[in-house]
């Protein structure tokens, strides 16, 4: 690990001597740890890394969540400060009394985001980062999901948002590449179509009627009757439909509203096609009734993590009637920011 760790952060040195803006460098999800190296040895170092070598929930292959580099504080210098993710860690029993997260954005570089894990001790301290495990994965998916969401504001797809709009009274933002449609009851679904990966957005409706309706196992069939109508496959009889073998549900916080993300994974029963799903399930209380957002990849023997949540960061851009597009981006919630 220390050998790869060295020969990234070497190659990045090249790459970034040679910058002379402040634009954030590296590539999405790629994650530079500050921290003392013996630490970084020890069990608080390894508590930490194993928060962050895990992999991405419910994709068909093993694909981490971020791509791990580590550096010393005395190598911490003007070309590393400019990488795009940054976690400093800081241990000192004399300046902290317990644990803490602090995170600053745009520091050195636009667009950036630093967190600083505080601890008095490196038992405290790997006790924390295990403790927040997924708020810290979470933390920095959302920062890169932030990003693309920029991106979308000022270069989205105008017929999606005005097809979604006279269907379903809502806005969302999808990126300006989906330019394959089609509409049905109460259902639209826009993709790309591409050989590099097929990107695909949904949004359909039903009622609501209890709390009952965000159960993993009403979705499920819900997804699957709105779909095995409105996906079909290129054989005869086949279509859409959900594997529920490996299907992952939690409650989220979404524009300051409940929101049910499910993931897992589809297949085209009849046939061999498949692959990942992120949805959204959010109550329209004006209407009484669940819109769901939803996106999917089809991208055969390649690898899925970006693909997945680039599409991803447009469920969060989803406004539900009586809502205006404004600030989309995601809070970083439950980390405190400095001044």
């Amino acid at each position: 690990m220390k050998k790869f760790s060295y020969f990234c952060l070497f190659a990045l040195v090249v790459l970034l001597s040679s910058c002379t803006g402040k634009s954030g460098s590296g590539r999405a999800y790629e994650l530079l740890v500050v921290v003392n190296q013996d630490l970084w040895e020890r069990p608080a170092g390894r508590a930490l890394y194993e928060v962050l070598d895990t992999d991405v929930p419910c994709l068909p292959q093993s694909e981490r969540s971020f791509r791990i580099m580590n550096a010393a504080p005395q190598h911490y210098d003007g070309t590393l400060k400019l990488l795009r993710n940054i976690i400093i860690v800081d241990v000192n029993g004399q300046k902290y009394t317990q644990p803490k997260f602090r995170y600053a954005k745009d520091v050195y570089a636009t667009p950036q985001t630093i967190l600083t894990i505080q601890a008095p001790d490196e038992e405290s301290f790997a006790a924390f980062v295990t403790k927040h495990g997924q708020l810290i994965i979470d933390f920095f998916t959302h920062a890169e999901m932030n990003r693309q969401i920029r991106q979308l504001e000022s270069r989205h797809n105008d017929f999606v948002s005005t097809k979604v709009k006279s269907l379903f009274d809502c806005e969302v933002w999808v990126p300006a590449e989906l330019s394959s449609y089609k509409e049905g009851d109460h259902f639209f679904w826009a993709g790309t179509n591409v050989a590099t990966g097929d990107q695909n957005f949904l949004i359909y409706s039903y009622p609501y009627t209890d709390k009952n309706t965000f159960t993993p196992e009403y979705f499920i069939h819900k997804r699957d009757s709105v779909l095995k109508i409105n996906i079909p496959g290129a054989r005869e009889g086949s279509y859409m439909k959900t594997d529920s073998l490996l299907t992952e549900a939690r409650a989220i916080t979404v524009q300051g509203a409940y929101c049910q993300e499910v993931r897992g994974l589809w297949r085209i029963k009849g046939d061999m096609m498949g692959g990942p799903y992120v949805a959204h399930a959010r109550v329209d209380e004006v209407n009484g009734r669940v819109i769901v957002a939803e996106i999917f990849v089809y991208s055969p023997d390649k690898m899925k993590r970006n693909l997945v949540r680039q599409m991803e960061a447009s469920l969060y851009t989803l406004r539900l009637p009586g809502s205006i597009q404004s600030n989309n981006e995601i809070p970083l919630d439950g980390v405190e920011a400095t001044n």
